[in-house]
């Protein structure tokens, strides 16, 4: 299925009053880091998440607010504001804000004036958890519950997440998630002796998709040369999570649209076995304290060619910047009118047909997938990405009763 011009838009414009943004404000997603805001009073920081400005911070009593960024008196950005003694005050005229988006106060306006209790300032709820501040950005009588996921409970010494800017319209992040078959390609590494290796000895997957209550499950099938089958199981979750699995411990990959053309992706790792150990979070040696990539569409992701022709399929060094490499170098938004899909595109394809019948289902006046609103139904085990080298006769089913 290549998408039309018209689906393309629809599926990659997340703007206030556009269809796939509307789907989007439906959910809890990332607006920032916790370490961004770490303590009561600390300095406010700008948000651009669904394509407007706003404001986080985090007022004296540990609360998270996040506002238009805008001074509902006369504009002014309230980044530059002061945060204090519960809540966050403008520094032109002194009008203060608590996390709800209530004004506090109007200094400027004579003392018996009640002209702050007939404003209500744009504000967003915010749920913190993992060391992510998740918010929700649509009605406010729709507010769903969160999401009860495996790593909701975890601990957070069990835990990590980093987050960086990828120049590209969100839609081609998950879409490389949902790719099982570049990864026998773009991540593959190989020696002096054995070049082509990935292109020679490949064999592309079979795949299993199914749509589920929170997404699509993925499954891929690999053929080894012993006849054994190699099977990955990842998951998306609607709206813009992935959820994988490696040697080592699960992670999930959130991209998240700043606007049309920008997406933050975040990256929470976790595991329940021990604490987490700064050796185990290598991508942040790829990441500067601004949260953008050291290797970027700029620099050529500091590819080495010596690497490529000897060591690395790609020549870039860690999976974050052969992933931003292949999906950026499509330009800001990908024009899918001009593919040429072939079946190693089904997990693509499928991820593109459930965000348009989600979109086709708000528009019907139906509650989109995978909104909680019951609590007694908020256990999703049966999320879950896990990967296993299995017997040629034994069904992954069979190995994974969880997955119902």
């Amino acid at each position: 299925i290549m998408l039309s011009k018209q689906e393309n838009e629809i599926l990659t414009s997340i703007g206030p009053g556009s269809l796939m943004g509307e789907l989007m404000r439906r959910y809890w997603i990332p607006a920032l880091l916790s370490e961004e805001i770490p303590e009561p009073d600390c300095p406010p920081v700008q948000v651009r998440l669904l394509g407007e400005e706003l404001v986080a911070f985090r007022d004296s009593k540990g609360k998270i607010g996040l506002l238009e960024e805008h001074c509902s008196h006369r504009g002014t950005s309230l980044f530059y504001g002061r945060n204090e003694d519960c809540g966050l005050r403008c520094i032109y005229h002194g009008w203060k804000y608590d996390v709800e988006g209530r004004v506090l106060e109007t200094p400027a306006e004579p003392p018996e004036s009640d002209f702050k209790s007939k404003i209500q300032h744009k504000a967003y709820p915010t749920r913190e958890v993992a060391g992510i501040v998740f918010a929700y950005m649509g009605p406010k009588d729709k507010i769903p519950i969160f999401p009860n996921y495996e790593w909701t409970p975890v601990p957070l010494s069990h835990t990590y997440v980093t987050k960086c800017m990828m120049d590209y319209n969100y839609l081609q992040g998950l879409e490389g998630e949902c790719d099982s078959a570049h990864t026998s390609f773009l991540h593959s590494t190989f020696g002096e002796k054995n070049r082509r290796a990935p292109v020679n000895q490949h064999r592309g997957p079979i795949y299993e998709i199914e749509e589920r209550d929170f997404g699509l499950r993925l499954v891929a099938i690999r053929k080894l040369p012993s006849g054994e089958n190699y099977v990955r199981i990842s998951t998306f979750v609607a709206p813009v999570s992935c959820w994988i699995s490696n040697r080592s411990n699960k992670e999930v990959h959130l991209y998240v649209p700043m606007d049309d053309e920008h997406t933050w992706r975040y990256d929470l790792g976790f595991r329940w076995d021990r604490a987490m150990e700064e050796g185990d979070v290598h991508r942040r040696k790829q990441i500067g304290p601004d949260y953008l990539k050291i290797r970027n569409q700029g620099n050529h992701y500091l590819q080495d060619r010596e690497m490529q022709k000897t060591r690395d399929f790609t020549g870039i060094e860690d999976f974050l910047n052969e992933d931003a490499c292949a999906t950026e170098s499509m330009g800001p938004i990908s024009d899918r009118s001009k593919e040429h899909l072939g079946p190693s595109d089904k997990g693509v394809i499928e991820l593109r047909r459930f965000l348009l019948n989600a979109v086709k289902s708000i528009q019907a006046g139906h509650e989109p997938p995978h909104i909680v609103s019951d609590p007694a139904k908020n256990n999703f085990r049966h999320i879950d990405t896990v990967w296993k080298v299995l017997p040629p006769d034994q069904n992954w089913r069979d190995h994974f009763p969880h997955l119902v």
